[in-house]
């Protein structure tokens, strides 16, 4: 059965694209190579279709009370035209999603969602909105999603045609402006998945296309290539940055994960209050780095096991890094386990492979002038 399309399929089929299955859409997973697109973002640009990802607009006076309440950090205390990580909690402190939200005006807030949790954090959001004079509307849909992310995106984003209503020199990052591209609005945030600095750019799905051939022309001179969602995985993790349904899910709590300082506990009240306290107890797993000597990379799902075999952990994630040329992996394992430099082991199919505890991320570019 074929799966949903993004506005620019079309582009990609025509570009010959590599297809996969993400989360119901037939999505671009490579156009070249894995390794090219990935160093290409890495020392030049890349430009990723993220439409598959969830638009859910949250406008009304209570908006800021409203996410306050619903998310897990103080959204209210944000600026205008400032975006924010956030994350989607359970009523047990377990993270439903992990989100971006970005305040348009003072009653009114952008939240991107995974494309998996799409109908999940539709839903929560909706049903958390009953005390609340707000109106939280799924526009999906009505929106396009295209990142380009490398050291020289800021040149591609002003050479293409898009108009900004401000200069893209004061765009800092977790910011975001507004513009239009022939008379449609746009809006261009300075977030992305991969390490690099980058933008984020939102366009209304009827010139999806239009907009992707033109930052593909701008791009040219700078070496700008077309990228798929197999490079953005390696470049996310080699960045340390967690994917829902691997390093994140109900079953694990922010603090488990490295994130409690998403979380604030000093708000009077919100979902998955007072269940997000720090993992304090030795036989709780917690997220770490692994990394490991030759070319064999620890899979998702693989054990972790300590040097009698006694099983410690799981891998979330893992491959052979294109940019540091050895193998890295994100796992679970027992929080008695995660001091840097502890060393383990991965079963892999009956064989160990030696790991260590690595601090994450396990590559940070250079940061670039604000």
């Amino acid at each position: 059965m074929a799966g949903k399309h993004t506005p620019l399929h079309d582009v990609h089929v025509a570009a010959g694209a590599s297809f996969t299955d993400f989360a119901g859409f037939d999505m671009p997973v490579r156009y070249t190579s894995d390794l090219e697109e990935h160093h290409a973002v890495r020392k030049a640009a890349g430009i990723f279709d993220l439409s598959h990802m969830a638009e859910i607009n949250v406008e009304g006076p209570d908006a800021a009370a409203f996410l306050d309440y619903a998310l897990s950090n103080r959204l209210s205390s944000i600026d205008m035209l400032q975006a924010k990580y956030s994350l989607l909690l359970g009523a047990l402190g377990g993270v439903l999603d992990d989100l971006i939200v970005y305040r348009l005006s003072g009653d009114r807030f952008l939240i991107v969602a995974n494309a998996s949790n799409r109908e999940v954090a539709f839903r929560e959001l909706s049903q958390r909105s009953a005390n609340f004079e707000v109106r939280v509307v799924d526009d999906t849909d009505a929106w396009a999603l295209i990142a380009v992310q490398g050291p020289l995106s800021r040149d591609i984003m002003l050479g293409s045609s898009i108009s900004l209503d401000s200069p893209m020199d004061q765009l800092r990052y977790y910011r975001f402006i507004t513009g239009e591209f022939h008379g449609e609005p746009i809006l261009i945030a300075r977030t992305g998945y991969t390490g690099e600095d980058g933008y984020e750019v939102f366009v209304p799905s009827a010139i999806a296309s239009a907009v992707w051939a033109d930052l593909e022309r701008a791009g040219s001179p700078h070496g700008l290539i077309r990228c798929g969602l197999a490079c953005r995985d390696t470049l996310r993790l080699e960045a340390g940055m967690p994917l829902y349904g691997h390093e994140l899910g109900i079953d694990y709590s922010p603090a488990q994960a490295g994130l409690a300082r998403v979380v604030d506990n000093t708000k009077d009240d919100f979902v998955g209050a007072f269940a997000t306290s720090a993992a304090d107890e030795a036989s709780t797993r917690v997220l770490v780095g692994l990394v490991a000597e030759g070319k064999r990379a620890p899979r998702a799902g693989y054990h972790v096991v300590d040097a009698s075999r006694n099983v410690v952990g799981e891998v979330t994630s893992g491959a052979l890094s294109p940019t540091l040329g050895y193998p890295i992996a994100m796992a679970y394992v027992d929080q008695g386990l995660s001091a840097l430099g502890t060393e383990l082991f991965v079963d892999v199919r009956g064989s160990l492979l030696s790991v260590s505890v690595h601090e994450i991320p396990f590559y940070s570019r250079k940061k670039a002038a604000v």
